[in-house]
């Protein structure tokens, strides 16, 4: 039995950390430069969130989640495969895919486990804009 929600899956959905002050923030910053809407958005919080996660048999503790065509990006690769899908100027950050991915997973590891104390929490979702939160499934 599948219990992730029905959503629009015409376009990838990035999963994010909706109360942590640097993923909220990281994805505000996507939002801003994403002019065609080639992305959607929901927070690992949100019943969809937490059933993708629970799908892919991931911890949203451990990495933001990137879901297209039923795939699941992750950590760097998931940052890598967002560049892609971006295009444009962002086709450069994928030179990162040059340094093997157990030591690009590494450094995200670190980040990620540190994220609140380094960076913080917020209200849920509360950096992003109310113009942005309705780009949030």
């Amino acid at each position: 039995m599948d219990d992730v929600p029905a959503y629009d899956t015409s376009k990838p959905l990035f999963i994010f950390d909706g109360v942590c002050v640097l993923c909220s923030g990281g994805v505000r910053y996507i939002m801003a430069r994403d002019k065609t809407g080639k992305f959607n958005f929901c927070s690992a919080q949100s019943p969809l969130g937490q059933a993708l996660y629970t799908r892919h048999g991931l911890n949203f503790d451990e990495t933001y989640l990137i879901v297209d065509g039923g795939r699941a990006y992750t950590k760097s690769d998931g940052y890598l495969y967002m560049c892609r899908v971006l295009g444009g100027g962002w086709h450069i950050v994928r030179i990162t895919a040059l340094i093997p991915r157990p030591l690009r997973d590494w450094a995200y590891a670190i980040i990620a486990r540190n994220r609140y104390r380094w960076f913080g929490k917020t209200d849920y979702c509360a950096l992003l804009s109310d113009a942005q939160r309705k780009m949030l499934l």
